[in-house]
């Protein structure tokens, strides 16, 4: 089994900053990949942004620019840089990793924009 626990969501204005963790813990041997994904109210949850394990990233068209994703491989941990935030980035987002072909899923962290 696979935990993740996201961190670092919150309220934050227009224009400003946040940045989210996600920690993994558990029988953790080969993830093929981590990411970010979200779901705002009555929309299907979608991805954000993603990094294999070879650093190959892809990011929603949305967030290209102004999103960064990252790991640290000692920690087990990633991280989603968001920089410019629009209240259109409103949603609760879930960090995802793959493990040896499972995918498995964080609780969820609230980022609210206001404008």
């Amino acid at each position: 089994q696979v935990q993740l626990v996201e961190s670092g969501g919150g309220l934050v204005q227009a224009g400003g900053s946040l940045r989210l963790s996600c920690a993994a813990s558990g029988s953790i041997f080969s993830i093929n990949y981590m990411g970010w994904y979200r779901q705002a109210p009555g929309k299907q949850r979608d991805l954000v942004a993603r990094i294999t394990g070879g650093d190959s990233t892809i990011y929603a068209n949305s967030v290209k620019g102004r999103f960064t994703i990252s790991r640290d491989n000692a920690k087990n941990t990633w991280y989603l840089q968001m920089n410019s935030l629009k209240p259109d980035d409103t949603a609760i987002y879930y960090c995802t990793a793959q493990v040896a072909g499972r995918s498995y899923w964080g609780q969820g962290t609230q980022v609210t924009v206001s404008s």
